[in-house]
């Protein structure tokens, strides 16, 4: 599949046609990180709960450090660059511990603060 080469913009139908199916898979696969993201952040609550419950610290840096070498192993078997599989759950990490650092925060003061 090629496109045009006539300067007018105009594309084959066939590039057309195999773009959007790509870009439909794509869409899909969002949709899927997403709602896997949402699952994940409701159990990663739960643990923010448990934590404060205990007086556990948001943080558990011996956690992280398997997650990470857990995860860039995950992403070289799949081929996928293992330094963005590290930047992506350094992201998610960061969230959650602020996450923890809220719920720890209203059970220690038994209010809920504003949100962010």
């Amino acid at each position: 599949m090629t496109t045009s080469n006539t300067g007018t913009g105009d594309v084959d139908p066939a590039v057309v046609t195999e773009l959007a199916r790509l870009r439909d898979s794509i869409d899909n696969i969002d949709a899927a990180v997403v709602h896997m993201l949402a699952e994940r952040f409701k159990c990663t609550q739960q643990v923010g709960h448990l934590k404060a419950r205990h007086q556990l610290p948001p943080a558990d840096p011996a956690r992280e450090a398997r997650q990470i070498a857990r995860l860039r192993s995950l992403a070289e078997n799949a081929k996928l660059d293992p330094a963005f599989a590290e930047k992506f759950l350094n992201f998610i990490v960061a969230e959650v511990i602020r996450h923890h650092e809220r719920i720890a925060d209203e059970a220690l003061n038994g209010s809920a603060p504003d949100r962010d």
